[in-house]
């Protein structure tokens, strides 16, 4: 049964479990609760709500992030912080010469993992995500700044729970997930699956992907290197189905 879990006093549930998470390792000057406004994350700010602790909620602009997932989080959680990155996608594909993909995910550094230094961090991380985030636990240091970690109180919850809590205490979510979106990220994302769906669902973002990569191949050529690629359209469709040439060591080719 969902929001249930088996525990040495017998099943209790993953609601009171997750507040007392809450309550016992909340620091004296409040979580910094990273919020993208997804299923994971309005969970987390209601079982925050619900815990009564001290906390500030922080939502990253990535500039692709889905139009409709903006207007949510503008209407439903108008108290989050925005924050806006230092440059955008664009301008990041163009200083590494190269749209992002599943083995240089520079994006995710620059776009959404700011924020949180010296604090706390609530995030809405779960181990039925993926067979990456299984291995994470519920807390953690941070790799890469030693001034910050994290608590992941829900780490244990799968799909069902999420949805069994947002039913059943009516939490507000985006409409995408009526629509069949299972997960709510940046459009064309390259760990996505569904470049096509996002392609026809947003045109103008993939559209100006195809600037992107139009100006990208000027730069190049003014710098006197070459790409496979003639034209923009022709990089997007080789990156959105992801049909570069494989090396010995597995990277994908895309420069002559």
């Amino acid at each position: 049964m969902p929001l249930l879990d088996a525990t040495l006093w017998g099943p209790r549930n993953k609601v009171d479990i997750a507040i007392e998470r809450l309550q016992n390792l909340a620091p004296a000057d409040g979580y910094y609760l990273s919020f993208s406004g997804g299923k994971d994350s309005v969970t987390l700010y209601r079982l925050a709500e619900m815990a009564e602790v001290k906390f500030d909620a922080h939502y990253n602009i990535t500039t692709v992030d889905p139009p409709e997932l903006v207007q949510f989080i503008k209407q439903e959680y108008p108290t989050v912080e925005r924050h806006h990155p230092e440059k955008s996608m664009w301008a990041l594909i163009s200083d590494h010469q190269c749209p992002p993909s599943r083995q240089q995910r520079y994006c995710c550094q620059a776009l959404k993992e700011g924020g949180g230094t010296g604090r706390v961090v609530l995030t809405g991380i779960r181990w039925a995500e993926s067979n990456r985030r299984r291995k994470r636990h519920m807390t953690e240091a941070c790799m890469t700044d030693g001034t910050k970690t994290f608590v992941n109180p829900i780490i244990d919850w799968t799909d069902a729970d999420v949805w069994e809590f947002i039913r059943s205490y009516k939490v507000p979510y985006c409409l995408l997930y009526d629509e069949g979106f299972k997960r709510l990220g940046c459009v064309l994302c390259p760990m996505s699956r569904n470049s096509k769906r996002d392609i026809e669902r947003w045109p103008k973002i993939a559209a100006q992907y195809v600037r992107t990569f139009d100006k990208l191949i000027i730069e190049r050529t003014t710098k006197g290197k070459k790409t496979t690629f003639k034209t923009g359209q022709e990089w997007f469709d080789w990156w959105i189905t992801r049909e570069g040439k494989s090396t010995s060591e597995g990277q994908l080719v895309m420069f002559e």
